[in-house]
């Protein structure tokens, strides 16, 4: 296999700054909280190297040295009942990391960058009756700002809480924008009436007219292509198929040809598909069955709400967090018959493991954010793919995009690593930019030239590289990808699935 990167450096399998997701390669957890991973001293405006000096933690001018009454420290922010998110605020010293980290605020000279959005912002509105700027729904939630922060700042956290609060406080509930957003939001609940008429759906989302009518009565971009419903949504694949018992039985069968013991009940996974998966593209989570079960694992497919990361995204907080609980309950409940967490979408894993322990606080949820993998980092880590790949061969000459919350997992550089030990492919890596679309923010009629301007070192690294077929682990990155330059983009999975098992279907 040949590989190109155009990255400046490699960060291939550096750890992510993250609460649940610090795992060593023998798959050991690390499960402290976020806030409290770096000791620091609890005393009520303590000083640290960095900080700045504020009037409330300078002496008085006419304190005497030697008396031993000690110094009082005004309290400067009120008593808070939401979550404190202080000690975060605290570690900012305004390096501007983030901000120029950020692809909005690279490209949009009026987007004020994730300092403002996080800590500033933060404080601003303990201090006084400061309202949550509007400027905070123009955030990606790439989440780009929380792997370039040297100080540990928990920004999304921040810029989560602001735009759930904008959103409450600010957005009307009648206007054009908010109604947009919570369509954008809920998906999966749109989803199905399409998946039930897919032909029909198509159809009628692919006229011209539809798209004008979307950015007209919606606010949705008309230059946006909307994706096609399968014909048949992988759970009905699933279900047809014969579901847990028919997967069981192949596992069993898979590991006797391996010369394992058949019996293995720690090879075990529950597969969190998400949304666009069961409605757009089972063939990438029928791919994540058929390598399971070849390395001779039981699937089961529990049931499940969407991750909740559009709804992050958007401000919908209280509907991500009743989506959340659903998962959190079915997803626990794996947990305890002996399965991992497996997700083959890179949001659904980074919200998991990262958002939900990081917003909500009901009972499981550090567990499962504990034991949720991506597809494949979960084979690499445990071994799984160690020999199997040699001697295999698929030919395709690929560009690969890793996405920003791929990366946000410390996760970007392990295709290429895995995809090495097939023959016959060829590799390359378009570098990290952020492709431009994240999620739903591309998708609105406001943002689409932005999110186009953010893609163009993508696009342009694709069109440079060797390659006929994108390659990505991220469903609106892929969608991206496609719009800006008319490649043909596939799934890491597909490709494993090629490798290990051929044109089965």
């Amino acid at each position: 296999m040949a590989f190109r990167s155009r990255r400046g450096t490699s960060r291939a399998g550096e750890p992510a700054r993250r609460r649940a997701d610090e795992r060593d390669r023998s798959g050991e957890y690390n499960c402290d909280g976020r806030l409290e991973r770096r000791e620091r001293d609890e005393r009520p405006n303590a000083i640290y190297p960095g900080d700045s000096m504020s009037d409330a933690q300078r002496p008085m001018d006419d304190h005497v040295p030697g008396e031993e009454e000690g110094f009082e420290p005004i309290e400067v922010f009120p008593e808070a009942e939401e979550m404190d998110l202080r000690p975060g605020a605290d570690n900012c010293y305004k390096c501007s990391t983030c901000d120029t980290n950020c692809p909005v605020a690279e490209v949009d000279d009026e987007f004020p960058g994730p300092k403002f959005q996080g800590p500033e912002q933060w404080r601003l509105k303990r201090q006084s009756d400061h309202d949550i700027d509007d400027s905070v729904m123009k955030c990606s939630n790439c989440m780009r700002c929380d792997s370039a922060c040297p100080s540990e700042v928990p920004l999304s956290q921040m810029h989560n809480t602001a735009r759930a609060e904008y959103v409450e406080e600010n957005m009307s509930k009648l206007s054009r924008e908010y109604w947009r957003n919570r369509m954008l939001s809920n998906y999966r609940k749109l989803a199905p009436l399409a998946a039930t008429f897919p032909r029909t759906a198509n159809f009628v989302m692919g006229l011209s007219v539809t798209q004008w009518m979307g950015e007209k009565v919606m606010g949705i971009a008309s230059e946006r292509e909307f994706p096609e419903f399968a014909t048949q949504t992988f759970r009905g694949w699933w279900a047809e198929r014969g579901g847990n018992d028919t997967s069981r039985e192949r596992a069993r069968a898979a590991r006797a040809e391996r010369g394992e013991d058949v019996e293995n009940p720690h090879k075990r996974i529950a597969y969190f598909h998400g949304c666009y998966s069961n409605y757009n593209t089972p063939e990438v989570a029928k791919a994540l069955v058929r390598v399971y079960e070849h390395l001779g694992y039981e699937v089961m497919v529990p049931e499940q709400a969407c991750s909740g990361t559009p709804m992050f995204a958007n401000g919908m907080l209280e509907d991500a967090r009743r989506a959340a609980e659903t998962n959190v309950r079915e997803l626990a409940e794996a947990i305890e018959n002996g399965a991992d967490i497996v997700a083959s979408c890179s949001s659904c894993s980074m919200s998991i493991r990262q958002e939900y322990p990081e917003l909500f606080d009901f009972e499981g949820t550090e567990d499962v954010a504990a034991n949720t993998w991506d597809a494949v980092e979960y084979l690499r880590v445990h071994e799984d793919l160690k020999g199997e790949l040699e001697g295999t061969a698929v030919d395709g000459e690929f560009a690969y995009h890793a996405p920003c919350h791929a990366r946000n997992q410390g996760l970007d550089g392990q295709t290429v690593e895995v995809l090495s030990a097939i023959d016959g492919i060829d590799v390359e890596d378009v570098g990290d930019s952020c492709s431009g679309i994240s999620g739903t923010y591309g998708w609105k009629e406001e943002n689409y030239d932005t999110s186009m301007k953010i893609g163009e070192e993508m696009f342009e690294h694709m069109e440079d590289a060797e390659a006929t077929t994108g390659l990505t682990e991220c469903p609106t990155c892929s969608m991206q990808m496609g719009h800006g330059t008319g490649y043909e983009i596939t799934h890491t999975l597909e490709v494993l699935e090629a490798a290990l098992v051929g044109p089965e279907r």
